[in-house]
Parts: structure tokens; sequence; C-alpha cells
């Protein structure tokens, strides 16, 4: 049995690194049942932020009323974290960052088959380490790290080069409807919202891969709904 996997998410979304290590449990309890091809797919949440991004702890203190708001918040997020080997330091991150050119750097590393390695090093890099992966530097140690060159890389976020192909992939998301990540979109045909769990996702690709794909059928956008990160709020997730 045979999927494709289309990953909507951000990078400043905890709920798609959380998402992430479910998918991947999902296809350790799959095994060799099924082949399963993961693409990462742009949805930035805060597509107005500025390129500089801004001051977290300020960004977040304004946005949710209060320091001690936040850091409840952020407190419920990592203990979610620990439960699927994530360690959210949100101490370390002192931004929250533009991410349209971590998007470029993940549709460039998708067409060099390395997209799911620099993701994951995206995700450790900023919720981690407290990297400000808007920052073109950042980045370039982000691919180098994948074995992509430094200096190639960043003279391709200096450029425009792939701005429009992840302009166009974000409006294929719009188009679906997704307002929330992360959003799996199976085969082009089924939707799951949310960081499901391992179980439910191994259920789901189960029963598409046995209804085989039905070319042409909608998406079905919030097939069930978990938690996820909404536009405009990549830290206050539902």
């Amino acid at each position: 049995m045979e999927l494709r996997v289309d990953v909507f998410s951000d990078v400043v979304c905890p709920w798609c690194f959380v998402g992430k290590r479910r998918l991947e449990a999902a296809l350790r309890e799959l095994g060799e049942e099924t082949r399963v091809e993961v693409a990462w797919r742009p949805f930035q949440l805060n597509p107005t932020m500025p390129r500089e991004g801004i001051e977290r702890q300020e960004y977040r203190a304004r946005k949710f009323g209060s320091r001690a708001q936040s850091e409840a918040l952020d407190a419920q997020l990592a203990a979610v974290g620990r439960e699927v080997g994530i360690e959210f330091r949100f101490d370390l991150m002192a931004r929250t960052p533009n991410t349209f050119d971590a998007h470029r750097l993940l549709r460039l590393t998708h067409e060099r088959g390395v997209q799911d390695a620099v993701a994951e090093a995206l995700f450790v890099a900023y919720f981690t380490n407290g990297v400000d992966i808007g920052d073109h530097a950042a980045l370039a140690d982000v691919a180098a790290g994948a074995g992509l060159g430094r200096a190639e890389v960043l003279r391709f976020l200096e450029s425009t080069e792939g701005v429009a192909r992840v302009t166009d992939e974000e409006a294929v998301g719009r188009e679906l409807g997704i307002s929330g990540v992360p959003f799996f979109v199976v085969d082009d045909a089924y939707g799951i919202s949310g960081a499901q769990p391992p179980e439910y996702l191994v259920a789901a690709f189960r029963e598409i891969g046995q209804r085989g794909q039905e070319s042409g059928e909608p998406v079905a956008a919030g097939v069930v709904s978990g938690a996820a990160c909404l536009p405009d709020d990549p830290d206050a997730c539902s």
C-alpha cells in the first residue's frame, strides 16, 4: 500500500512539531505494510509578521494580556512535548520570526531530497535551541547541517527564487479551506486536521489505503479536529 501525505504546517507552530512526532510514530506502527511519501507544505500563521520578526515576550504579553498567562500556556505545551520526546525551551526563544524564508528553504530542500531532515532541524532550532529562524545566516546553518552548501543557500535566500512557488502553495492551502495547522492531505483527496494521536493516523491511513485513490474527490477539510495552531496566533493553540 502506498500513500502520499502533504503536511501543511508552520515552523513556529508547536502543535506542528508535536504532529510530526505523532506522524513518525504512526509510520513506525505501519511498518512495511504501507509506503508513505511525506512532503511539507507552507502555511504561514503570521503572514503579516515584519521580516525581522517581533520580540517574543512583548508580543505574547500584548496578545494574552500578561506574561503570566503566556508562561502558563507555554507550560501546558511543554508538558505535551515531553510526552512525545520534545524539549520545548520557550525560555530561549527571544523572537517570533517571519517564516516565509524558512518555507522557501523547505521548498528548496524538497527538490534536493532532504526536506524532512531540514523540517526537523528547523523545529529543533527554534523550539529547543531558541534560534531565530527568520535570520538568513541561521537558515543557512540549518541547511548546511543537512548537506547543502551554506554559501549556495545564502545566495538562494538573498534572491527571489522560490518566492512564487511558496506563495502558490500557500494559496492552495487557502483554497482547500485549511484554517489551522498541522493539516494532513492524503493522496490529494482526504484531510486530517490537527496533531492527531498516532493510533488515529494509523487507522485513517489504513482505511484510506483500502479504499484506494479516488481521483477528483475534494479534500474533506476537518475530517476530525485535533490540537492545532491558528492563523495570526502561532503560540496560542487550541
